[in-house]
């Protein structure tokens, strides 16, 4: 295993349903106070965690009696609403047992697909991250239909390792990581120890689901592996059961199959912000801000901006050009068309008072900007 590990200082962790559930029999609680246990750990050793746990309908079930997976969506969404209450009490429990508080935030992909509900999920989660809360993550299969039908927890985990700028994600699951083909089913498998994520081979040596309380198998792993390297995160697919998994990983030992993300954390947002969003407006902005953006890589503050073009929501693409309309940048809007026009032109001291609040000190923060 490379360094990656080691030098990772922001990780998601993602535990499957067979892991949380001891295969549909009810919560594990020793599995999970393991894994506390090394959530404390490394947030001693000054890293930043987010937990992504499946379980919620499996833990649901148990709690209904229900001995098999039910079809009916109601019964699903009623399954996940009982069954997250224990998960949540569970993670509550042994996390305040190491010192740490915890928050549940339930999300959906909708969430990440919309830039204003995007921005706020980010913001909450980077602020209990600062705060050295540990978030634990579900999908709100409660409310969701296509969560349950055809989500599952990998591409959660990716796309939280995408919202929060993590440098690996971390995929525990009932398997001891990737293989050429079923191992279970083929004796010659070979076990792979280290790939390049996006790699289109390991989507052909994947194979079906392998639980039959958990919704995702290997080959949704591999594409969430190939969505987390988008943003430069690695990824890592491991046996949860493996004792002190992640204390092991994060300190270089070669566990599961890591599946190495090609591109620079920075050149993968930046690409993500000037090839993939539409604009939605623009600002103009004047000289001096011209110039701290293109030369000193400052953020762009309302001050600097002399005139809105377009109707753009917060979270929106927007462009930033010069006072004669030349392309300068690009962005994620902390404020709207509308709200913008209040404030520029002014300090940042005074969005609260024109606003009656304040999102951000910045119109476009520098980690959401890229130059043209």
């Amino acid at each position: 295993m490379s360094d990656i590990l080691i030098q990772a200082r922001r990780i998601v962790v993602k535990v499957g349903s067979s892991l949380v559930t001891n295969e549909g029999r009810g919560l594990d609680a020793d599995a999970i106070n393991g894994w506390c246990v090394q959530l404390a750990e490394l947030v001693r050793q000054g890293r930043e965690v987010v937990m992504v746990s499946s379980g919620a309908i499996a833990e649901g079930m148990k709690r209904l009696g229900w001995t098999t997976r039910p079809k009916e969506l109601h019964e699903l969404q009623a399954a996940a609403a009982v069954g997250q209450m224990g998960l949540a009490q569970i993670y509550e429990t042994r996390l305040r047992e190491q010192g740490l508080g915890s928050a549940q935030v339930l999300l959906t992909h909708a969430d990440l697909a919309d830039r204003e509900r995007y921005l706020n999920a980010r913001s909450t989660l980077l602020t209990l991250l600062g705060l050295g809360v540990i978030p634990v993550i579900n999908e709100n299969d409660t409310v969701v239909n296509d969560e349950i039908k055809f989500g599952d927890n990998d591409t959660l985990g990716a796309l939280v390792a995408n919202l929060v700028d993590a440098d690996a994600l971390v995929i525990l699951t009932d398997q001891k990581g990737l293989y050429s083909a079923d191992p279970r089913k083929d004796p010659n498998a070979r076990f792979i120890h280290e790939a390049q994520a996006g790699d289109p081979e390991l989507e052909l040596m994947a194979g079906g689901a392998g639980s039959s309380i958990g919704r995702g198998g290997m080959i949704t792993k591999i594409l969430a592996a190939k969505r987390a390297a988008g943003s430069g995160a690695s990824t890592v697919i491991a046996w949860g059961r493996e004792p002190s998994a992640l204390l092991r990983l994060v300190a270089g030992e070669s566990i599961g199959t890591l599946l190495v993300a090609t591109t620079a954390k920075v050149a993968a947002r930046k690409q993500w912000m000037a090839d993939h969003l539409q604009l939605k407006g623009a600002v103009l902005v004047d000289d001096g801000a011209a110039l701290k953006l293109r030369a000193e890589g400052k953020s762009l503050l309302p001050i600097g901006v002399i005139d809105v073009q377009g109707e753009f929501a917060r979270g929106d693409v927007i462009a930033v050009r010069s006072a004669n309309g030349v392309d300068i940048a690009r962005g994620l809007a902390n404020y709207a068309a509308s709200e913008t026009r209040l404030i520029l032109r002014k300090p940042s001291s005074q969005i609260e008072g024109l606003l009656g609040y304040a999102n951000e000190p910045e119109l476009i923060h520098r980690d959401n900007l890229v130059l043209c």
